[in-house]
């Protein structure tokens, strides 16, 4: 038996144990499915329905795929083979949060290159190999507390800062998941939601993020060379912004300056910074003048600074969020208990209140533990590595590597499925 016969096996198993626990989903018989099998050569089954969990179970346990997907979707005939015959009812609001869409500071110790051009390689990302300038790589994603963390401060920011003050979401229209990787999607199931176009939804992902926030249409503008800002009794960015500006000026000064001369969000010089911290007292009191939005005169900040500062603050307040998946109304996402073919862990549901304290890699709280090969006994298995470097892995409080090609090592079954399923070592 080979290592993809094994963990077919083992997905198998999993799916027997579990026929009657996996949740059954809102409108379960009018949503398409979609699996993707562990041979290669086969990219996605799609286009099934199922009149009930026991007949998903029955499907499940018998072939034991490597991924398991169900429509956001709603449709009349969610088997037809044809899009345009499978009768469109509306769609669930999907948002993706994952942590390979975005940086985060850890993929410098854990992520790797390799370009297929020169040989070149490097850790964390690059859009170009920094010797022959292509862009042919073959990388490694890993995941570790740290960039889940972010993935999870994203998902509440959103629920918190957008859904339910911008929106008026009710927590229990709201479903989260964490993906079983990377990251976590949430989907609103509300009936006013589920009629949204697709561009709707694109203007939708745009506020959300703060893509196009126009600082005009807030208010900011300049008359006799007194800047204006907006105010902050308006609800939505406007609010946002300035509450953001003034936690910003009340950090210690040398904070401040760290803060600001982050490139990639505020791109402000030594000397622009300075003028801001100096001033920070006057722009904290006009700040609460309410019925005065008169921005402080700060040396330098003419309206590109203005503008620079802002976008900066709306950078650190939009969420991380992959677009394409939300502008799409056809799209697949992961069904909730089943598992990742990429780690061996499930897709696990959490709700609203639970989020702050779940930990996917080390959760103490068994009915939400996605590591579901952890064995009751302490078994291990002995492993041989495949890639030139595997870094280290933290899984249930214990470290493990990293490794270079060709290592043998021993570990625990869970840690052994998960770098299996990486395909980043085989059994001996």
């Amino acid at each position: 038996m080979n290592d993809i016969q094994y963990l077919n096996r083992l997905f198998k198993e999993y799916y027997r144990e579990n026929r009657k626990n996996l949740p059954l989903i809102n409108s379960f018989n009018e949503r398409e499915f979609g699996f993707i099998p562990w041979d290669k050569q086969i990219r996605m089954i799609r286009h099934m329905n199922f009149s009930s969990r026991e007949n998903l179970m029955k499907n499940l346990f018998s072939n034991g795929p490597r991924h398991v997907y169900s429509s956001g979707a709603l449709y009349f005939q969610p088997e037809n083979q044809d899009m345009s015959g499978k009768g469109f009812k509306g769609c669930d609001l999907i948002i993706d949060i994952d942590a390979d869409h975005f940086y985060t500071p850890c993929k410098e110790d854990h992520d790797f290159w390799y370009c297929k051009e020169c040989g070149e390689s490097g850790n964390g990302i690059v859009d170009r190999c920094p010797s022959c300038h292509k862009s042919k790589f073959k990388t490694l994603t890993w995941i570790c507390e740290k960039c889940l963390d972010i993935a999870k401060y994203e998902i509440i920011k959103l629920i918190y800062d957008f859904l339910i003050p911008d929106f008026a979401i009710e927590l229990n229209q709201i479903r989260i998941a964490f993906s079983g990787h990377r990251g976590y999607h949430l989907k609103i199931e509300n009936d006013k939601i589920r009629t949204l176009s697709s561009d709707e939804r694109r203007e939708l992902a745009d506020y959300i993020t703060g893509e196009n926030v126009s600082f005009e249409i807030l208010g900011l503008q300049t008359r006799s060379g007194t800047f204006y800002r907006f105010s902050q009794d308006t609800i939505g960015w406007a609010q946002k912004i300035l509450r953001k500006t003034e936690e910003i000026l009340n950090k210690p000064d040398a904070d401040i300056k760290n803060y600001l001369s982050n490139n990639e969000k505020f791109n402000l010089n030594n000397s622009y910074i300075k003028s801001f911290i100096n001033s920070k007292q006057d722009f904290l009191t006009k700040i609460k003048e309410t019925n005065r939005f008169i921005l402080p005169s700060i040396e330098g900040f003419g309206m590109t600074n203005w503008k620079k500062f802002f976008t900066g603050v709306v950078h650190e307040l939009g969420v991380e969020i992959d677009i394409p998946v939300t502008v799409d109304i056809h799209r697949l996402i992961r069904y909730p208990g089943s598992l990742h073919g990429k780690t061996g862990f499930k897709v696990q549901e959490i709700l609203p209140d639970e989020i702050d304290d779940f930990n996917p890699l080390d959760e103490r709280k068994e009915s939400l533990d996605p590591i579901v090969f952890e064995s009751k006994v302490h078994t291990t298995q002995k492993l041989e590595i495949l890639e030139e470097k595997v870094p280290v892995t933290k899984i249930k409080g214990e470290k493990h590597g990293p490794y270079s090609k060709g290592d043998i090592i021993e570990v625990p079954h869970h840690v052994a499925i998960f770098l299996l399923c990486k395909e980043v070592a085989k059994t001996i």
